[in-house]
């Protein structure tokens, strides 16, 4: 099988805990093709989408160290074609590039591509929870949504609740999350200033009900095809609200509750049709708060406080993906020999 990672930059690579070398690894002990490229590196000639890859040289015997794999790795520069490959997997870190999804575009049809394009475009903010209706309406806390200043006075000032959480629309790894307290409401109109700036244009601030229990940290679990593989408790370091991990939260082993199970049997369903097949959900106290499906991490973390590898489990998937297309098109051809051969007596 021959894989494309579409991520950040290789040297950007944090090799004690990134997740995504952790999928390069396995697919690389298991054979395959590997080439890594990033989103500034896609181009197209003569009509046909390409990358500047690097493509993981071969050896004998692969090393079982991770961070060792890492500092040894060589590879070749190539321009590749992108429908060439079997699977490509998103990595790339937030924001969004756009662009980048429009390259892909042209090789959808050609390629298994995790997460999937539409499903990116859709999912990748934090407005996607709300989209959820049904039974997992129930998991979702309670979200306002605008730039209008006065409008989110009003909101802060009808919460049942004495505080509320506020972050940007377009942040992430828990930047610019902090939590407003309606006593000091004579705070807020400064701080929207701050949040949504100036000119006509101006960003988008999100008010969330505070969900009781954020103080303890919250959940991270990670989805493979609609079902849970993984888990861990993030914890806040002193007196920050914030349990990421890159903003100084410490991880600690958690085993998923009755409620947490229901949440994602519920959420499940709904990945896998918009083709969220590998994501992250941020849970605290049952309610759901974000879901990550540009480059969800964890993956080491929950490893090592559990001795699993769940990189196991999602090169699996890609590979039954991938077999399975191939099937169909094998399928398809022998069917059509056998008209071809029909039509020749």
């Amino acid at each position: 099988m021959k894989i494309c990672f579409l991520m950040y930059p290789w040297e950007r690579v944090s090799p004690e805990t990134d997740t995504t070398l952790r999928m390069i690894h396995e697919a690389a002990s298991r054979g395959h093709t590997v080439a890594i490229t990033t989103p500034n590196s896609l181009t197209i000639r003569d009509s046909v989408a390409h990358a500047f890859c690097n493509v993981l040289r071969k050896t004998d015997k692969l090393t079982s160290n991770i961070p060792a794999f890492y500092r040894r790795a060589e590879f070749k520069r190539c321009k590749l074609p992108l429908a060439g490959f079997d699977a490509i997997i998103m990595r790339a870190n937030p924001p969004l590039d756009t662009v980048a999804l429009n390259f892909l575009d042209s090789v959808r049809n050609d390629t298994f591509i995790m997460n999937d394009i539409d499903g990116l475009r859709i999912a990748n903010n934090k407005l996607y929870p709300a989209s959820f209706s049904g039974d997992a309406s129930r998991f979702i806390p309670a979200t306002h949504v605008s730039k209008n200043r006065e409008y989110l006075e009003h909101v802060l000032r009808d919460s049942p609740s004495g505080k509320m959480i506020m972050k940007p629309l377009n942040g992430f790894g828990g930047q610019g999350v902090i939590v407003i307290e309606k006593s000091a409401r004579q705070n807020f109109r400064s701080l929207l200033d701050f949040y949504i700036g100036s000119g006509d244009q101006g960003n988008y601030v999100i008010l969330q009900e505070y969900v009781s229990g954020a103080e303890k940290g919250d959940v991270r679990i990670l989805m493979l095809n609609g079902e849970p593989i993984g888990a861990m408790r993030r914890v806040p370091s002193g007196d920050d609200v914030r349990s990421n991990i890159h903003a100084g939260g410490k991880e600690v082993k958690h085993q998923l509750s009755k409620e947490e199970k229901e949440l994602c049997r519920a959420i499940g369903p709904q990945l896998v049709r918009d083709g969220l097949y590998f994501a992250g959900l941020d849970v605290i106290n049952g309610k759901l708060i974000e879901v990550n499906v540009l480059s969800p991490g964890g993956i080491t973390r929950i490893n090592r406080l559990n001795r699993v590898k769940l990189q196991v489990p999602v090169i699996d998937f890609v590979e039954n993906v991938v077999s399975a297309k191939e099937r169909v098109i094998e399928r398809k051809s022998t069917f059509r020999k056998v008209i071809e051969d029909a039509e020749a007596i």
